[in-house]
């Protein structure tokens, strides 16, 4: 495989080798930019005078990122091209040999391979010509151990001579096409040794002293958030002592020494792809054209291209929906008893001082820029303060009954009022005392932007209970009927209510979290969302109430739906109209409208049981007839029996008849007092 050559399109250059070689200073790390997108930004840094080129070495697993992402800057310069060699430059490099990789094992298998090449062989016994073979032999030395030596056959222009390969002073071939390719095929075997890594050539162009920068993103070991917040001994303390570090690994390969070291907070688009890779296209055999014969291409019918349609998902919801996962990324662990720290009453309580990262926000990603240089050796890791300053916090209590059903989690409320935003991570939290420093719980903290407002949970404030009754009711809240079709409005009710109590010798301020349904209206806590005291988090609403020390207050959260019903009485509702008739919810004229139909569908089911019971009789005559025509044919015809069967059929006919006419009756019957009752119910109107 030949190597490959990245030319930029933005940069004119002459032909390389044209250009005259000056040894370059190397390329020095300078600048990391680590992104928790799970890539680093790498840029090195180097003195260059006129056209000079550079060596880059990277690790061959990111040689496919570097090559999507490398880019030079040179303000005074430009840059020709940028080659490395290939995947498999060993491969490549014995491609075009008159010898593979093998035959270098040994100068005997490398004689073996060249046979037929002229030689020249230095020493006692100089002589020139063509190799023939080398063969090996076995002899003894003067201490009669065995030893192996080749015996080297070459045509000369007066015969055949031999040599001990092992007693020649030297050997040259005469070629030199053949012997550039011999050193050549060294120098690629001594680059293969190197086979996790891949050198790019650089070719810089300009004039004068310059500085030129390689930057390039490849991937990189996700860096950490995590904060130190301590809190006040004072409960009504209106601010904690926020602290952030960024943890972050060296896993480039490489040490970094004293280099500039921004860190990222964002969700960039990232991805890779293989570059670094050789791809051929699959192209079709075509037989070998003769004279006179044509082979067009195969035609293929046209077609417009058209956009695929998107659909709108219709959203249902008449029913409450099973309660949310609420608030994963605050839940806590179990509380658990409180660790004092290594600070005592009379020593300083403060914060150790850090100096903070410089921090600034683009529209996607907050940035911290560490002050000073940072250095570190490549595989290990280190933790670096980014942020060091006073954030508004008050203390509160949150209540998931998903995380802990019968006591609220203790949380701070936490107001980012800096100029960028808090990358998401943990955080230990401390409390001040009088003894001290006591650690009281961790908690995960959300991505917070500035000027926004999150709440951590760090234990389960066991002071304070909660208990919770839920109800579930229908209440009819309109009914009518129009042109014989009843509409009922519903009013479904979905209520929760907490009884809080308080801690014994403090007071709290507790906010429940309860689900919010999809198109049901908030009713009570009579506020409303529009007043302080009611919001909507993460899809759920969240009520603010304070509670004092010892004291239990009761809280009911209520949700309403309307559910809209249209039933046709004539149609849909026999089964029904009695029980409305009956029910007291409903309003007086719409309930006697519903005696008088109950009374028209009585007199429609007397009709129905008659039409009912002649069609039963109908079916026992016929069965009866078929009966007696069997016996009369199994009698003879003089026999008092066939008489008697024959006086039976006569009078089964006669019932049967009328039967049927009685049965016609009664169906036409059914028949008008069904029309009847539609006609009546098309003329309600109440």
């Amino acid at each position: 495989m030949t190597p490959i050559r990245l030319a930029l399109p933005a940069f004119a250059a002459a032909a390389f080798l044209a250009m005259p070689a000056f040894a370059a200073e190397p390329l020095a790390l300078k600048r990391v930019l680590l992104s928790t997108g799970g890539v680093g930004y790498f840029e090195y840094e180097a003195k260059v005078t006129g056209n000079e080129t550079l060596d880059l070495a990277v690790p061959l697993d990111q040689v496919d990122d570097v090559m999507k992402s490398i880019v030079v800057y040179d303000d005074k310069g430009g840059i020709g091209e940028i080659s490395l060699p290939g995947r498999e430059p060993l491969a490549a490099a014995f491609r075009e040999m008159p010898f593979g990789p093998e035959a270098l094992a040994s100068p005997a298998d490398l004689l073996n391979a060249l046979r037929g090449a002229e030689v020249r062989v230095e020493g006692a016994r100089g002589v020139s010509g063509r190799i023939l073979s080398v063969v090996p032999e076995t002899a003894k030395d003067k201490d009669d151990a065995q030893i192996t030596r080749h015996r080297v056959s070459l045509m000369t222009t007066g015969g055949v001579r031999q040599f001990l390969l092992e007693e020649a002073d030297g050997l040259q071939f005469a070629d030199p096409a053949l012997q550039a390719k011999l050193d050549a095929a060294l120098a690629a075997l001594a680059r293969d040794s190197a086979k996790d890594r891949r050198t790019l050539a650089i070719r810089a162009t300009g004039d004068g002293e310059r500085t030129l920068r390689v930057g390039y993103v490849v991937e990189a070991p996700l860096w950490k958030t995590s904060y130190r917040l301590t809190l006040a001994a004072d409960p009504k303390a209106e601010t904690a002592a926020l602290q952030g570090w960024a943890v972050l690994e060296n896993m480039s390969g490489a040490d970094w020494d004293g280099v500039d070291l921004t860190v990222v907070s964002g969700n960039p688009v990232t991805f890779r792809q293989a570059l670094y890779q050789s791809y051929t296209v699959a192209r079709p055999e075509v037989p070998v054209e003769v004279a006179g014969r044509v082979l067009p291409p195969v035609d293929e019918r046209a077609r417009d291209a058209d956009g695929e349609g998107r659909g709108d998902a219709a959203a249902s919801g008449a029913a409450p929906p099973a309660p949310m996962a609420m608030m994963d990324r605050m839940m806590a662990a179990p509380a658990e008893e409180a660790i004092v720290a290594q600070a005592y009453a009379g020593q300083p309580q403060g914060l150790a001082k850090v100096t903070a990262a410089e921090s600034g926000e683009t529209a996607t990603q907050v940035t911290f820029r560490l002050p000073e240089p940072v250095t570190v050796a490549a595989g290990h890791s280190l933790l670096v303060p980014i942020i060091d300053r006073e954030i508004p916090a008050g203390r509160v209590d949150l209540y998931l009954p998903q995380t802990e059903p019968k006591h609220p989690l203790a949380a701070v409320d936490l107001k980012n009022d800096g100029q960028t935003g808090l990358p998401p991570g943990v955080l230990t939290l401390y409390e001040r005392g009088a003894d001290g420093v006591s650690y009281v719980g961790d908690a995960r903290l959300g991505a917070l932007p500035a000027g926004e407002t999150r709440l951590v949970s760090f234990a389960v404030d066991q002071k304070v209970t909660v208990d919770r009754e839920d109800k579930r009711d229908d209440t009819l809240a309109r009914a009518r009927i129009v042109d014989g079709v009843l509409e009922l409005t519903t009013t479904q009710r979905a209520s929760v209510t907490y009884a809080v109590t308080g801690a014994a010798g403090e007071d709290r301020t507790v906010l429940l979290q309860t689900p919010r349904y999809e198109g049901w209206t908030l009713t009570e806590p009579a506020q409303g969302l529009e007043k302080k005291g009611v919001e909507i988090v993460a899809g759920q609403y969240r009520i603010r109430q304070a509670v004092a020390a010892g004291k239990t207050e009761t809280v009911t959260v209520t949700q309403e739906q309307p559910l809209a019903q249209s039933i046709d009485l004539a149609e849909d509702a026999d089964d029904q109209i009695a029980a409305w008739a009956e029910d007291r919810t409903l309003p007086a004229k719409v309930r006697q409208a519903m005696a008088e139909l109950a009374g028209q569908l009585a007199v429609i089911r007397d009709h129905e049981a008659e039409a009912g019971r002649l069609d039963q009789r109908q079916g026992e005559i016929a069965r009866e007839q078929a009966r007696l025509r069997q016996n009369i044919g199994a009698v003879p015809k003089d026999s008092d029996l066939f008489q008697r069967y024959l006086g039976k059929l006569n009078d089964s006919e006669s019932e049967l008849e009328q039967v049927g006419t009685d049965l016609a009756k009664a169906r036409k019957a059914v028949d008008t007092a069904r029309a009847a009752f539609r006609q009546s119910v098309r003329k309600l109107n109440i």
